[in-house]
């Protein structure tokens, strides 16, 4: 029952920026790829066979590839940054303060409301105290912006906009060839693109992450966090100082 009021809340809350013209966007990790010759799931037409290793041991990877991805539903465009290191809040966050300096100012840029869309675990969680911590600090006060956020239940994040408009459009884009090195991962994601018009930008972050970071009571205090009378464990605004 839970949730299908969440996803009837996601509705509403879709119609009502699309009618008032506040930028709604959905955010998630795509999986984790090795940098190498392996082999790649699906398959691609060519001249030559393309040999690869027979089997995908980390220890034989030249790195990996972390793509946080950033879907604009309103002119769906992705955005996707390449990390190298661990998948954590700071760098959930930092990817869509990218995102926003670069591009989501300029497409809204009366804007004082930004709404987020997200799965229900991982680095953009919403027990994650970090991802609000970042979002608050980052966002809220450092472009002014009141931060909205609607997790998906777990389990959903199949709905979650980004994977169906965006992940699945990548994947099918560099179907059954090797991603052997970060140029090429950033290559095939860039030059992603649909039939309904679909445009994708990539950008690498060399910046280390690392993991454990906690926020202490006290910094959690900081944040002006007013959860929705409805199902507050999974929506909630963020206010800036």
């Amino acid at each position: 029952q839970e949730r299908d009021a969440q996803f009837s809340h996601i509705a509403e809350l879709r119609e009502l920026c699309a009618a008032g013209h506040v930028p709604v966007i959905s955010v998630d990790t795509k999986k984790k790829e090795l940098i190498g010759n392996f082999k790649n799931a699906g398959q691609a037409w060519g001249r030559n066979c393309v040999p690869v290793n027979d089997h995908d041991f980390r220890s034989q990877a030249d790195g990996i590839a972390i793509p946080f991805s950033i879907y604009d539903l309103r002119y769906n465009r992705g955005f996707v940054c390449v990390g190298t290191s661990y998948d954590t809040p700071k760098f959930a966050v930092d990817s869509i303060v990218r995102w926003w300096s670069r591009q989501g100012k300029r497409r809204y840029p009366s804007a004082r409301e930004l709404v987020i869309l997200a799965d229900a675990g991982g680095s953009n969680g919403p027990r994650c105290r970090v991802w609000k911590y970042e979002l608050y600090k980052k966002l809220c006060n450092h472009y002014g912006l009141t931060v909205k956020v609607a997790h998906y239940p777990s389990g959903a994040s199949k709905w979650n906009p980004v994977e169906h408009r965006l992940h699945s459009e990548i994947s099918k884009n560099w179907a059954g060839r090797p991603l052997d090195s970060l140029e090429t991962i950033l290559n095939y994601i860039k030059t992603t693109t649909t039939s309904t018009g679909l445009k994708v930008q990539a950008s690498l972050v060399k910046r280390k992450y690392q993991k454990g970071i906690k926020i202490s009571d006290k910094e959690f205090r900081e944040i002006p966090i007013t959860h929705d009378s409805s199902l507050p464990r999974w929506n909630y605004s963020l206010q800036p100082s």
